[in-house]
C-alpha cells in the first residue's frame, strides 16, 4: 500500500524516509517562525532599510556640498566686483583733467588748512612725491582701517557723513523694495490665477506709473499731494521746524513725523517699479499653472490654495533673480527722489557734494553704493541657491 510508504507499519521514521521533507523540528511552527532576537542584521528588509537611510544622507551631503560650492563661486565673484570698484573708485580722482588737488583746495570754505592736512591731500590725490602703486598700496590699508578721507566741504570724516546719512537711505530703499515686491508678487499671483479679472483691468494704470521717470513722478506727488492737497510735509526727513516738538529718537513722536514725511519718497518708487513685478509674476505664474505636476496636484482633489502655493513657490524663482538684477536702478533712483524730496539721505548728500566739488565725500558715497548693491545681490544669488536645485547642479 502506498501508506506503507509514509512509516506506517515500516518501523521508519517520516524524517528518515524524507530527509529533504521540511518538518524537521519537533517545536510547532509558530514557535519556529518567530525570531528569537528581532530583525538579522542580514535580512533582505535590514539591508533595504539600511541602504536606504545611507542613499538619504549621501544625498543631503551632496546637496550641502553642491550649495556650498555654488555660494563660493559667487562670493569670489563678488568680491572680484568689489575690487574693480575699490580701484576705480581710486583712479578717478587721478584721471580728471588738471590738478584734483587744486580743486579741492579751491572750494574749502573752512579756516586755512595746516601743513599736516596739505601733506594728507597730496598723499591722498597723488600729489606728493610717491609712486602710483605706493599711493595705492596706501588707499587700500586706510580703507581697510576705514579711513575714507576727510570731506573738503564740511571737515569732517567721510565716515562720519555717511554714518549719519546711510541710515535714512536703507530705511528709504529698503521699506519701498520690500513693499514694491511684496505686493506686486502678490497681486501677479492673483492675477494670473484669475487671468481676465479686475487686475488685467488695472495693469495698464500701474504700467503706466512705470513708465514716468522718478523725478518728474517725485515731482507730480510733491505738487497734488503735498502742495495742493496738503496731505503730506513737502520735503525733509522729520520735523525741523521753529515750533516742532519732534525730538529724534525712539519715540512715537519722531517716528511718527519720520513715516509721515517719507510716505512720498516711498510711494514714489513703490509706484514706479511695482508694475514690473506684477507683470513679470502674472507672466510666470500663468505658464506654471498649464504645468503637468500643478495639474495633476488639482486633479488629486488638493485645496485650490495649496494648488496656487504649489505653482506660485515654482513661479517666484525669475522673481528672486530680478530682484537682484533691479537693485540698482531702484538705488538710483532713490537717489534722484531724495534730491526731489530734500531727503537727509546718500542721494541729496551725493548732490550737495557735486556741487561742492566735495571728491573724498562723493568717493565714500559711491563705494558705499557700490558694497550695498553687491551685498543685496549676493544674499539674492544665496536665497536662489537654497530655493533652486538648478542652481547647484550648475556648479
Amino acid at each position: 500500500m502506498r501508506a506503507l510508504s509514509f512509516g506506517y507499519g515500516t518501523g521508519k521514521s517520516a524524517r528518515q524516509e524524507h530527509p529533504k521533507s521540511p518538518i524537521r523540528d519537533s517545536r510547532p511552527a509558530t514557535v519556529r517562525a518567530t525570531p528569537v532576537r528581532g530583525f538579522s542584521a542580514r535580512s533582505p528588509k535590514c539591508r533595504q532599510s539600511h541602504d536606504s537611510y545611507s542613499g538619504d544622507a549621501v544625498a543631503t551631503e551632496k546637496k550641502g556640498v553642491r550649495a556650498v560650492r555654488a555660494i563660493l563661486r559667487r562670493l569670489a565673484f563678488y568680491l572680484l566686483a568689489a575690487w574693480s570698484a575699490v580701484t576705480l573708485n581710486f583712479f578717478l580722482p587721478r584721471m580728471l583733467p588738471g590738478s584734483a588737488l587744486q580743486a579741492v583746495l579751491s572750494s574749502i570754505r573752512s579756516a586755512p588748512i595746516t601743513p599736516d592736512e596739505l601733506h594728507a591731500l597730496e598723499a591722498e590725490y597723488g600729489a606728493g612725491n610717491k609712486s602710483l602703486l605706493s599711493q595705492y598700496a596706501t588707499y587700500i590699508s586706510n580703507l581697510f582701517h576705514g579711513d575714507l578721507g576727510t570731506s573738503t566741504s564740511k571737515s569732517v570724516p567721510v565716515t562720519d557723513i555717511l554714518g549719519t546719512d546711510l541710515p535714512w537711505t536703507i530705511g528709504l530703499v529698503g521699506i519701498a523694495t520690500v513693499i514694491a515686491f511684496v505686493l506686486g508678487t502678490f497681486l501677479g499671483v492673483i492675477a494670473g490665477w484669475r487671468r481676465g479679472g479686475l487686475l488685467d483691468t488695472l495693469l495698464p494704470v500701474a504700467t503706466f506709473f512705470q513708465a514716468i521717470p522718478y523725478y518728474i513722478l517725485a515731482f507730480l506727488l510733491l505738487m497734488t499731494m503735498g502742495y495742493l492737497w496738503k496731505w503730506f510735509p513737502l520735503g525733509g526727513g522729520y520735523d525741523i521746524s521753529r515750533d516742532s516738538t519732534v525730538t529724534p529718537g525712539w519715540n512715537g513722536g519722531f517716528i511718527g513725523s519720520v513715516v509721515d514725511h517719507g510716505f512720498l519718497p516711498v510711494a514714489t518708487i513703490v509706484l514706479a517699479s511695482i508694475a514690473g513685478w506684477i507683470l513679470g509674476m502674472r507672466n510666470v505664474m500663468i505658464t506654471t499653472m498649464d504645468e503637468d505636476y500643478v495639474l495633476v496636484a488639482a486633479a488629486k482633489g488638493l485645496p485650490r490654495w495649496r494648488v496656487v502655493w504649489v505653482a506660485a513657490r515654482n513661479a517666484i524663482l525669475p522673481s528672486i533673480s530680478s530682484l537682484a538684477l533691479s537693485v540698482s536702478l531702484i538705488v538710483t533712483g532713490s537717489i534722484i527722489t531724495e534730491i526731489v524730496f530734500s531727503y537727509p539721505g546718500l542721494g541729496l548728500a551725493m548732490n550737495n557734494a557735486t556741487l561742492d566739488a566735495d571728491y573724498p565725500l562723493m568717493q565714500g558715497i559711491l563705494l558705499c553704493v557700490t558694497f550695498a548693491v553687491l551685498v543685496v545681490n549676493f544674499l539674492a544669488d544665496i536665497i536662489y541657491v537654497i530655493l533652486d536645485p538648478r542652481a547647484r547642479r550648475e556648479a
